[in-house]
């Protein structure tokens, strides 16, 4: 009995993990942190978006806005001996998201400043979004 909860247990933790099937009518974007930092999907044209891990929009012109929260290091603040959190909501308007199509929302900083880049389903530059705001964490 108790391995079956056991198992059980790990299969319903492994299935709330796994993302949905992208759907072919809509563009599907990936999002993409880099090391020891967190990437979130928050809104779609200013509506809240229910799952942070990616985002699914139907072709077209979409704002996507995404909280990005990174560690700046000492080096870029001064004489401290911890690195300081951001929490930063960056926003990135898109005019021709195409169905079908896998796009991929890379986020990182310089200093203090957040930045994020979507790139197609060839790797190509596409869009770059512009900070909405920033706090400690």
């Amino acid at each position: 009995m108790r391995a079956l909860l056991v198992a059980a247990s790990l299969l319903l933790i492994s299935a709330c993990s796994t993302l949905p099937a992208p759907d072919p009518n809509q563009a599907w974007i990936d999002l993409t942190p880099y090391d020891n930092t967190s990437l979130h999907a928050l809104q779609v044209d200013e509506r809240d978006w229910a799952d942070s891990r990616y985002f699914e929009v139907p072709p077209g012109s979409h704002e996507l806005t995404v909280r990005y929260q990174f560690p700046v290091t000492p080096s870029n603040i001064g004489p401290v001996d911890e690195p300081l959190w951001r929490d930063c909501q960056v926003k990135l308007t898109f005019k021709d998201f195409s169905a079908g199509q896998r796009y991929q929302l890379q986020a990182g900083s310089i200093g203090f400043r957040p930045w994020i880049k979507l790139y197609d389903h060839q790797q190509k530059l596409v869009g770059q979004g512009l900070p909405a705001g920033c706090q400690h964490s």
